[in-house]
């Protein structure tokens, strides 16, 4: 995987390089835990954005293991407070999006175009997971997000307030997730993900530190 090209596709114009972790089956929690600690200490950073982004940041990087067909991934993420913004990249060189929803019966004939462009609805999968992963970030992009782009194989998926498109592109090995998240939004987490799921319980439970409060008792 050439780092360095990623970097400058995704970053060149960012005053601060980002924070590059490469993940497996053995840390991938490790890297979330301490990327999301990371950001924690940003105080600028609108906690309920962050609770929802842990939630889909951890399901992203799941993904990469479970369906690329790929035993490591890379993350790359910056935070920028000058601009309330955060930018997030999760990139695999597996077998693309398309090769992996042709694994289910129900999509053995799609195209790669159709594929980035259904891989963001509720419940699409290739038999190995929930189909909820891309689905909750698309849900997050929504309530918060600036932009969201999904390069696999010679498509990409484009997605701004203003517009949503797939065009041709240079050729990715594999699958690039990245998105910009306003930081400075107040959203309601479980609203968002239709209570599926306690977002804002499972990051307090983590990553809230308790030990100050009961000391108080």
């Amino acid at each position: 995987m050439n780092i360095d090209n990623l970097v400058h596709t995704y970053f060149k114009d960012c005053s601060s390089l980002p924070i590059i972790e490469v993940f497996d089956n053995e840390n991938i929690y490790d890297v979330y835990v301490d990327i999301v600690k990371t950001l924690k200490h940003s105080p600028d950073i609108e906690l309920s954005v962050l609770q929802l982004l842990s939630y889909c940041f951890y399901e992203i990087l799941d993904n990469v293991l479970t369906h690329s067909g790929k035993q490591t991934g890379t993350v790359m993420i910056l935070y920028e407070p000058s601009h309330s913004r955060i930018r997030i990249l999760v990139a695999d060189d597996g077998i693309g999006i398309q090769r992996s929803l042709s694994e289910n019966e129900t999509y053995k004939d799609i195209s790669e175009a159709e594929a980035i462009r259904i891989c963001l609805e509720d419940k699409v999968t290739d038999g190995k997971g929930l189909g909820y992963g891309l689905y909750s970030t698309s849900c997050l992009i929504k309530n918060a997000g600036i932009v969201l782009e999904i390069h696999s194989g010679k498509h990409l998926l484009h997605i701004d307030e203003e517009k949503e498109i797939v065009s041709d592109i240079s050729h990715w090995q594999g699958t690039i997730i990245y998105f910009e998240l306003h930081t400075d939004k107040e959203i309601d987490p479980n609203s968002i993900l239709e209570h599926r799921t306690d977002a804002e319980a499972e990051f307090n439970e983590t990553f809230i530190d308790t030990s100050d409060i009961d000391e108080l008792w």
